[in-house]
């Protein structure tokens, strides 16, 4: 027990939203990233191979071949209904479902996973989500509060495995969370946040830092849930009426989405937005090299654009972007 010397910096404590008495019927393992937990949750759930949707982040794709676990793919319609069979997948499959942009309701995530035998939710675009029992169910801190890492995997048996892992460590490369409140985003703090990555991209499957789960567990989460909701509402005002894609049509009042997603036929856009200092960029852009020019994939690839909604923002910055746009 240490005692003395410096104040080190202090955290509410007892907030964390997903924990074993929130779900005492489930079991959560924390652990370092999102692409970890769901290798993870694939190992929980003991089948021979997995499929993963081709709109996906590459990262996911490269650690589970890195992990020697065989991948398959599938694709999307337009309403990112995907767009294979349970008898493709089978019973010694897992099914990887995306809730993409977090704009999925709970509703319609269980009627997709209730197709298959073995299902992973990735809610990692979806903090708020509630775990579908059935299924294994995956979350990504970092997109929604301030943390270096962290990714949680919720369902039955999810510690299966778990206390093998390593303890990780986060603070040697957190410092771009304070760098960002004196420099910004750009410059020495973005240096700062790409050792962080490079951190993460270099990491095996680990536990959760301490210094994660001391911030998860003081994190505003009714805020961030609140604002968030009301930006969405807001953007969609704004955006609706432009929108290639009706962000709304899964929508329900338990739906807490990581962006606004506005798709628009527009190749100069982003660099209008980027120009304007708002930092977002196309997701997944070595789809455009790797999908054909006619699938949907490549479309959201190549006009897709995440509009920032989270808590730190309200209708100024909206509407701010709204006037850039048009």
């Amino acid at each position: 027990m240490e005692i003395g010397s410096f104040l080190e910096l202090q955290f509410n404590v007892g907030k964390e939203w997903h924990t074993e008495s929130k779900y005492p019927h489930l079991e959560v393992a924390r652990l370092n990233s999102g692409r970890a937990a769901i290798y993870h949750a694939f190992q929980c759930l003991q089948c021979k191979n997995i499929y993963i949707p081709y709109y996906q982040c590459d990262t996911v794709r490269d650690f589970l071949k890195k992990k020697g676990v065989q991948v398959q793919y599938y694709s999307i319609d337009k309403d990112f209904t995907p767009l294979i069979s349970s008898q493709e997948v089978g019973k010694e499959g897992v099914m990887l479902i995306v809730n993409y942009y977090g704009i999925m309701s709970s509703n319609r995530l269980k009627k997709l996973a209730a197709l298959y035998d073995n299902v992973i939710i990735d809610n990692s675009q979806a903090f708020f989500a509630e775990p579908i029992d059935t299924c294994m169910n995956v979350y990504s801190a970092r997109k929604f509060v301030g943390v270096p890492d962290g990714a949680y995997v919720i369902g039955k048996n999810a510690l299966n495995g778990w206390g093998a892992y390593p303890q990780g460590y986060s603070s040697d490369t957190a410092a771009f969370l304070l760098q960002r409140h004196e420099y910004g985003c750009e410059g020495k703090t973005y240096q700062s946040r790409m050792l962080n990555e490079h951190r993460i991209d270099s990491e095996d499957v680990m536990k959760m830092s301490a210094l994660t789960q001391k911030i998860l567990d003081g994190a505003d989460y009714l805020t961030n849930r609140q604002k968030r909701c009301e930006n969405f509402a807001y953007a969609s005002q704004l955006f609706d009426s432009i929108n290639c894609i009706d962000a709304r049509k899964y929508f329900e009042k338990d739906t807490v989405p990581m962006v606004y997603p506005l798709v628009v036929e527009d190749d100069s856009l982003l660099q209008k937005l980027l120009n304007a200092k708002h930092f977002q960029g196309h997701w997944w852009s070595y789809l455009l090299d790797e999908c054909p020019a006619d699938s949907f994939e490549y479309w959201l690839s190549r006009y897709m654009i995440p509009i920032t909604i989270d808590q730190r923002y309200g209708k100024t910055q909206l509407e701010y972007i709204k006037e850039t746009i048009f």
